[in-house]
């Protein structure tokens, strides 16, 4: 992608590269980043660097701070919100990780709170904090400052120790909302632990049961979730033909680096698309 030169500056001074949005280097939709409404910015940083093992990076001549894992960015705005994730339409984001057990003791060592046993069936054996499904996967859910729910999952075989994997909503109409994802983003079709889903690069969109009184997006906790295009100009014009109405149109960002543009889809999911956030992020 890389259209529009990007100027990214290190956090500290620093000689490691890390690579952060892998999927997108050749895809023409990839998932970018998450954006957090928050009221202890500090807080929110311990909990994804020493909690869940991120970097703190910045980008563009304004040196925007971020939290870099692979395949994800975490962007900060202080500010009062409406909640968190749990009661949205966006019920919580899931990364994978190589060693659940480690990420586990640590994070209840930082005094987070582990919620699996509640957000789990029966089924599933829960074992401090850690939920083992018969045959199934290895799961944990966490809950972090402002409400935050993440979902864990082990896989000893992937490149990083943690990286990016779902974005899980919960709303009666899956099967809609994955048409709707499908008709304006592209990507696969299939299924994920029984449900509506679409693989992406970078991420998987899982469309969960719920109901219909769950709260949009926008001011919530989890305010948006963020995709990286390729020729976004070009892109918003596309879903604009096809009826979609933009919160903001094109817009480049010169002390970023980079071009963005907003929409809601019709279940009220706040959505930022960016040109430019696929770069390599100095960090400490």
């Amino acid at each position: 992608m890389n259209r529009l030169l990007v100027f990214v500056c290190a956090c500290f001074c620093s000689t490691q590269i890390l690579a952060q949005l892998e999927a997108a280097r050749d895809a023409e939709v990839a998932y970018g980043h998450h954006h957090i409404n928050t009221t202890d910015t500090e807080a929110q940083r311990r909990f994804w660097v020493e909690g869940l093992g991120g970097k703190v990076a910045e980008i563009g001549t304004a040196r925007r701070e971020v939290i870099a894992f692979p395949n994800v960015l975490v962007l900060f705005s202080e500010r009062e919100h409406g909640g968190g994730t749990r009661g949205s339409v966006v019920n919580h984001v899931g990364f994978e990780t190589q060693d659940i057990e480690a990420d586990v003791a640590r994070l209840i060592e930082l005094g987070y709170t582990m919620i699996s046993r509640e957000e789990l069936p029966a089924v599933y054996e829960v074992t401090n904090g850690i939920a083992r499904q018969p045959g199934g996967n290895t799961i944990a859910y966490v809950l972090g400052p402002d409400d935050l729910k993440v979902e864990l999952i082990e896989n000893p075989s992937i490149q990083h120790p943690i990286q990016m994997h779902h974005i899980h909503w919960a709303h009666p109409e899956g099967e809609a909302m994955q048409q709707w994802y499908l008709d304006h983003f592209g990507g696969v079709k299939g299924t994920r632990i029984g449900q509506p889903a679409i693989d992406l690069p970078g991420v998987n969109l899982t469309y969960g049961p719920g109901t219909e009184d769950v709260a949009a997006t926008q001011g919530r906790a989890l305010d948006h979730i963020g995709f990286e295009v390729n020729n976004l100009q070009a892109f918003v014009a596309e879903l604009e033909s096809k009826g979609v109405t933009m919160d903001r149109g094109y817009t480049e960002v010169a002390s970023l680096g980079i071009a963005i543009a907003f929409l809601t889809d019709p279940w009220g999911t706040y959505i930022e698309l960016t040109e430019g956030l696929d770069v390599d992020l100095l960090a400490e």
